[in-house]
């Protein structure tokens, strides 16, 4: 079946995040990382199933649920996965910030490599710790890490955990196993706990390959954490669920104490049967969305080369958010973003949403009709022939 991404979809009126928080209809909102495409029809005939049922109440996750995560991983990543390493909950975020409170107490510090994801910051700071940053060196058209940089910061003895983005947003990049198993041995080496997240692992582009940090090794395995769930690859994040993956069950007994204090150990029945449609339903659908977005890239990194050569993009190795330097027109991120909405009505992310390192840059969200992606690109050389003139 040929899957059509081309289709426009209204989603004003929605209540939908994205679309409906700018004051103006005339806005085009390509920040935040959801999809303007139907997902995948198995998980919609999956919930439809579920709707007409017609009640809502408690539900118990079965083992079919299981199975389809463990199956799915087994199939597409090469990593099997044990039943009881998992614990299921209702988002990354809340994940993320349960981990981080069963493995420090408040005034340790939290690692990670800016620019990175900006949630990763709340979650630090809510649980009362300090956070070390070593930055990525951009290179060129891309970013690479700063492993003299990793290994200073994390033998400071007060770093319990380093938060690492695999693959990395914004900076598209989908780590190398040569570059994981550097950062593993750094954190081995310093008894750095490495939480993985790994929630954009299913969008990968031709040429790389996807590496879960935990397969790479039993040590690794056992002295890390990773968090995953299908709800970007299927656009399902307002269905909210999520798995923790911890082999070490010492350090699992304190996570899922972790969640049960921060009250985010149930999940919804939505979440539970659009997972298992995804994973056991949904791979062509996954396959041609790839291929759709892939060349979305291309034709913006195109438009960009032609008619914003001031503006060059990160290559994108993987995931649907385009990291775009801005730094020629001097003026800060912030104020970019709000001169865009305010002049052609571009709603983009400010870069120093994700650290100050983001400064100068804009995050472009790409995972839209490619009809919309260039209506966005027109406006945005719209916006900057009127700054020139």
């Amino acid at each position: 079946m040929k899957y059509d991404f081309d289709k426009l979809i209204s989603r004003r009126g929605t209540d939908s995040y994205k679309w409906d928080s700018d004051k103006s209809e005339e806005v085009l909102p390509m920040w935040v990382a959801d999809m303007d495409f139907h997902t995948a029809p198995a998980i919609v005939n999956a919930l439809r199933r579920w709707v007409e049922h017609g009640i809502f109440g408690y539900t118990r996750v079965p083992d079919s649920y299981y199975e389809a995560v463990t199956d799915w991983f087994a199939r597409r990543h090469h990593w099997t996965i044990a039943r009881e390493w998992m614990i299921y909950t209702s988002g990354v975020v809340p994940a993320v910030s349960a981990i981080i409170k069963a493995l420090t107490v408040p005034g340790d510090k939290v690692l990670v490599q800016t620019p990175v994801y900006n949630c990763f910051f709340s979650s630090i700071r809510n649980n009362g710790c300090e956070m070390a940053s070593s930055p990525l060196l951009k290179t060129g058209d891309t970013y690479r890490m700063d492993f003299d940089g990793l290994e200073q910061k994390a033998a400071d003895e007060k770093v319990k955990v380093m938060l690492l983005c695999n693959p990395h947003n914004p900076a598209g990049r989908i780590w190398t196993t040569e570059e994981l198993m550097r950062v593993g041995d750094i954190c081995l080496r310093h008894g750095v706990t490495v939480v993985s997240d790994e929630i954009h692992c299913e969008l990968v582009f031709p040429g790389h390959a996807y590496t879960p940090f935990a397969s790479l090794s039993d040590e690794f395995l056992r002295h890390s954490v990773t968090c995953l769930s299908p709800s970007k690859a299927f656009n399902i994040a307002g269905l909210q669920i999520a798995n923790i993956i911890c082999a070490d069950e010492e350090m699992r007994q304190k996570i899922d104490k972790a969640i049960n204090i921060n009250e985010v150990c149930d999940v919804n029945p939505f979440g539970v049967i659009a997972t298992m449609a995804a994973y056991n339903e949904g791979e062509e659908w996954l396959r041609q969305l790839l291929e759709y977005l892939y060349e979305n890239y291309i034709r913006m990194r195109d438009f960009c080369r032609e008619h914003l050569p001031d503006f060059p993009i990160t290559t994108l190795e993987g995931t649907y958010l385009v990291w775009m330097d801005c730094r020629a027109l001097k003026m800060a991120s912030g104020q970019l973003e709000e001169a865009l909405i305010k002049e052609v009505n571009l709603h983009l992310n400010a870069g120093t949403m994700y650290g100050e390192e983001g400064e100068g840059f804009m995050r472009w969200n790409i995972a839209c009709p490619r009809a919309r992606l260039l209506d966005g690109l027109e406006r945005f050389r719209n916006f900057i022939g009127k700054v020139k003139k």
